[in-house]
C-alpha cells in the first residue's frame, strides 16, 4: 500500500466538501474524486466508503471550529467581543457544516476531548461575562450557554439558506444576545 501523500486528505476533504454543499447527498464519489483532481481508486485509498468520508468531513469540521475557537483568543477580549469572535470562527465553516447538514450527520458525536475544545472556552467566556456583569446573574450559565448556541445554529441556517452573509449572521448574534430585539429609537404611536 502507497504512503498517504502530503496534502491528498485535506484536498479531498475541501473538494468534498464544496461538492456536497452545492449538490447535495445526489454527489457521487466519482463526482469528489474528479473535483480534488484525483482518481477513483486514491479516494477510495483515504476513504473506503462514503460513510467515512463524511466522518472524515465531520471531524474535521470541528477541527475547524475548534482551531477557530482557540485562534480567537476569547480570555484576551471583553465578552462582547469574545462572543463575536465565536460568531465568526462558527460561521466560517458554513460549507463544512451544510455538508454535514445534507447527510443528516449528528454534530454531537464528537471525539473525546472535542468537546472541551468546543465548549469550554465557550463557557468560560459566558462565566467570566457573568462575574463581570456584562451578562445576567439570574440566569444560570447552562441557559446562557443554550441560547447562545441556539443563535449560532440559527444563524448558519441563515447563511447556508443565502437569506444572510456571514459577517452580518456574525454581527446580529451579538447584538441579538446582548441587546435583545429591541430597537433604539423610540416607539411611534399606531
Amino acid at each position: 500500500m502507497q504512503a498517504d501523500r502530503p496534502g491528498v486528505r485535506r484536498d479531498i476533504l475541501e473538494a468534498a466538501a464544496s461538492v456536497i454543499a452545492g449538490r447535495g447527498r445526489a454527489v457521487s464519489m466519482a463526482e469528489i474524486a474528479a473535483a480534488a483532481g484525483i482518481g477513483r481508486a486514491t479516494l477510495y485509498r483515504y476513504y473506503p466508503t462514503r460513510e467515512a468520508l463524511v466522518t472524515g468531513l465531520m471531524l474535521d469540521a470541528l477541527d475547524q471550529v475548534a482551531q477557530g475557537i482557540a485562534a480567537a483568543e476569547l480570555d484576551t477580549v471583553d465578552v462582547r467581543e469574545g462572543v463575536a469572535r465565536l460568531g465568526r470562527a462558527f460561521l466560517g465553516t458554513a460549507t463544512r457544516y451544510a455538508a454535514l447538514i445534507q447527510f443528516g450527520i449528528d454534530k454531537d458525536d464528537k471525539p473525546a476531548g472535542l468537546e472541551e475544545k468546543l465548549t469550554g472556552p465557550v463557557r468560560d467566556l459566558l462565566r467570566r461575562g457573568v462575574e463581570s456583569g456584562e451578562l445576567r446573574d439570574d440566569v444560570p450559565l447552562e441557559l446562557h450557554f443554550e441560547l447562545l448556541t441556539g443563535l449560532f445554529e440559527r444563524a448558519l441556517g441563515l447563511v447556508l439558506a443565502g437569506r444572510l452573509p456571514a459577517e452580518r449572521a456574525s454581527a446580529l448574534i451579538s447584538s441579538m444576545f446582548f441587546d435583545g430585539a429591541g430597537s433604539d429609537r423610540p416607539a411611534t404611536a399606531s
